[in-house]
């Protein structure tokens, strides 16, 4: 009884609170960390976009130097739309990068890489390779000196540049012989447009050029779009040219796209060579100049530059007034600052990176890994945190992907002999199963829309919700229950084998029962079947038969193995690397009778202590912290978060640093946020206000509009 009464009156004090605090000054929290740049630090260029659309300029304020950027965070200019293949001239199939594994005593063919034969392994490696995500343009400034030499990165001097969070402009100041120059950087909201302006007086005396360059795609697994070479495999040419705007029209194979300019006050526009445009103004102190990028040639209207400046002001300040805020002001704890910083520009960079139509790759829209296709595990630590954070229309517009793509996810259940529909793992915007031999055996990525759909049913539960979704909810439900094996030997249900773990340390043709899996699969059937109810539907049957049925979480001692086939969970070294995803099962996946709190606590001290940190990702510390919150313990939550490890650094422009070959990794930035709306709000049945902050008066928290995480 006392123990219920103490949780009433903290829910009373919460309420209280709520009615009384006065709001969070928003403005005040986003521009309290406004990005300052004061020299030209490749790991902090910075990005403007809007979620479809993404810009990313050096400290010059545009594209200037991308070779020098090129192994930090890269200077792209990409979109949702702009994709291309290279000709497939030795017809390959998709078929050829099918192979056939014998498991669980049936043939199963699955989309993988092959090392041999030689036709298989092209095969594979071309629909890997296409298609890829392109790099549109790059567009900087190409300044003459005193000397008559163009400019390098050594001759910018006295940089002063910021990114001001709340209206989305960057603002950059820097000298070159002495002589200031300005550069004001903004993208449109609604439409794949850039608006500049530049001020020195240089302008007059044409020292200043606006220089475009188109690279051709390097069909790498990354690209940072600097690769000028191969100019005869595509064509661009200006057309249309006039006495304040023009058109360039870039056609690689299959793929066109069009660039729009206009531009204010005088000034000449020349192709100066193959792929290479000269945009001079004259005449003035300043210059103004718009760009737009349309695929498929279309044209449209360019908006002027001012009119791209307002719209950025008022659509980033209508952003940052509704959804959710954060704010740790009056905390002593020496972390608070840095971890409200990574907060609020976590919140920026998946806005203009991930809120899109479509899953978004890994390192969003600035430079292509995995070749610029989206994995759609990944979509989890992408979505998740917008629907968290109050933002639910955000989690919804990438969700008509899935109805998109579904045909091609049940045929992949078909062929595989399975039930429903199976998501797709590596893929691009319409769906295409891309050959891996990892991504082709993972699961996880499975029940994400359920849960998806779950986060948008507690903020619109109404029928039209549950009729928009549930036909794909059911379908990715039956594919679940088909894939589960009965063992008629333990009378259970088996995941495996023939999966890799979201651990991804554990072989296919061995791997069965993975503890995460098994319990995110038990709460996304149990969800489903709650669907089943709120449209008045019977309960379906088999779903059933797995949810009371499945293998329990594997147990060792007093700790969950990792995968039930690995017996070696805890003296393997290569086993404590890579994601420490059985804490998943009570962190990510909401709490389900599979798991018992004892053996998780037990499982999560030993990983604490002996996981090997330096080997992991950026969302396995806000998944730590997830479990740590849900076990009680709000300090180790908070130290997760701020866990001085390479793979949890947080750059100074907020993009979340791997390595040298992944210098930005979004899925930590949407997992940090999720993290933090579980911490704050809470969780299904959490009771203690704050459950993820400690109670030790180091930590003052005020927040307002989060949602419950499930």
């Amino acid at each position: 009884m006392k123990k219920y009464l103490l949780n009433a009156i903290g829910l009373l004090a919460i309420f209280t609170n709520q009615l009384t605090a006065q709001p969070i000054n928003r403005k005040a929290l986003v521009e309290r960390h406004t990005v300052v740049n004061k020299t030209m630090d490749t790991l902090s260029s910075l990005s403007v976009g809007n979620g479809k659309f993404a810009f990313t300029v050096d400290a010059t304020g545009l594209q200037s130097f991308p070779d020098a950027y090129a192994k930090g965070v890269p200077l792209g200019t990409q979109s949702e739309w702009g994709w291309h293949s290279f000709p497939n001239t030795k017809g390959y199939k998709e078929a050829e990068a099918l192979k056939t594994y014998h498991l669980n005593g049936r043939d199963v063919q699955y989309m993988v890489q092959w090392n041999s034969p030689e036709q298989n392994k092209n095969a594979s490696n071309y629909f890997r390779v296409n298609r890829h995500r392109l790099h549109l343009a790059n567009i900087g400034l190409e300044i003459i000196k005193k000397d008559g030499t163009v400019y390098k990165v050594e001759d910018v001097k006295n940089i002063d540049q910021t990114l001001n969070l709340w209206t989305g402009e960057v603002h950059s100041k820097f000298t070159v012989d002495n002589v200031p120059v300005e550069v004001i950087t903004y993208c449109h909201q609604q439409q794949d447009a850039v608006g500049v302006r530049i001020i020195s007086s240089l302008i007059q005396n044409e020292k200043i050029k606006v220089r475009i360059r188109l690279p051709y795609p390097t069909g790498g697994w990354a690209d940072a779009g600097n690769y000028f070479s191969d100019d005869d495999k595509h064509q661009s040419s200006l057309t249309l040219p006039a006495k304040q705007s023009a058109f360039i029209n870039h056609q690689l194979d299959t793929t066109q796209y069009l660039i729009g300019l206009t531009w204010k006050a005088a000034a000449t526009i020349k192709n100066v060579s193959n792929h290479y445009y000269l945009l001079t103004p004259s005449a003035a102190n300043s210059f103004e100049f718009s760009c737009t990028f349309s695929e498929n040639n279309k044209t449209v209207a360019v908006p002027a530059y001012e009119k791209i400046k307002v719209n950025s002001i008022n659509s980033w300040a209508s952003f940052w007034q509704r959804g959710a805020a954060v704010d740790f002001t009056g905390s002593t704890d020496t972390r608070a600052k840095e971890l409200e910083r990574r907060i609020v520009l976590s919140q920026y960079l998946t806005k203009i990176q991930c809120e899109g139509s479509n899953p978004p790759q890994e390192t969003g829209l600035t430079y292509n890994s995995w070749y610029g296709k989206p994995h759609i595990e990944m979509h989890w630590w992408h979505a998740v945190h917008f629907a968290l954070w109050g933002r639910v229309d955000l989690l919804e517009k990438t969700l008509a992907w899935y109805d998109k793509v579904a045909p091609i996810a049940k045929s992949i259940a078909q062929r595989q002999g399975y039930d429903g529909i199976r998501w797709q793992k590596m893929t691009d915007n319409d769906g295409r199963e891309v050959p891996s031999s990892v991504g082709a055996f993972l699961i996880w990525q499975q029940p994400h829309y359920i849960y998806f759909t779950e986060l948008i049913y507690r903020q619109k539960a109404n029928q039209q919700t549950l009729n928009k979704y549930k036909d794909l909810v059911f379908a990715t439900a039956d594919f679940m229950a088909s894939f589960a094996r009965y063992d008629s030997v333990t009378h259970k249900y088996v995941l495996g084998k023939g999966l890799i773990a979201a651990q991804e340390r554990f072989k296919a043709d061995t791997t069965y029962n993975p503890t995460y899996e098994l319990a995110y699969w038990h709460w996304a059937l149990s969800a489903a079947q709650q669907w089943k109810e709120r449209l008045h539907l019977p309960r379906n049957k088999k779903w059933d038969d797995v949810i009371n049925n499945l293998s329990p979480l594997p147990v060792q001692g007093d700790k969950y193995l990792f995968t039930e086939s690995a017996t070696d969970s805890y003296t393997n070294p290569e086993f404590k690397t890579d994601h420490p995803s059985v804490l998943g099962a009570l962190g990510m996946a909401p709490e389900t009778p599979m798991v018992n709190k004892a053996i998780m606590q037990n499982t999560f001290n030993w990983i604490w202590d002996n996981w090997s940190w330096k080997e992991t990702w950026g969302w396995d510390f806000p998944m730590t912290a997830m479990t740590a919150t849900r076990l009680g313990n709000p300090e180790k939550a908070i130290d997760a978060l701020l866990m001085p490890i390479t793979t949890n650094t947080y750059l100074n422009n907020g993009h979340n640093y791997q390595d040298g070959r992944l210098t930005i990794y979004l899925p930590g930035n949407g997992g940090l946020l999720a993290a933090i709306a579980a911490m704050c709000a809470g969780y299904d049945g959490s009771t203690v206000p704050n459950p993820g902050i400690p109670k030790n008066g180091k930590w003052k928290v005020k927040w307002e509009g989060l949602k419950k995480m499930l």
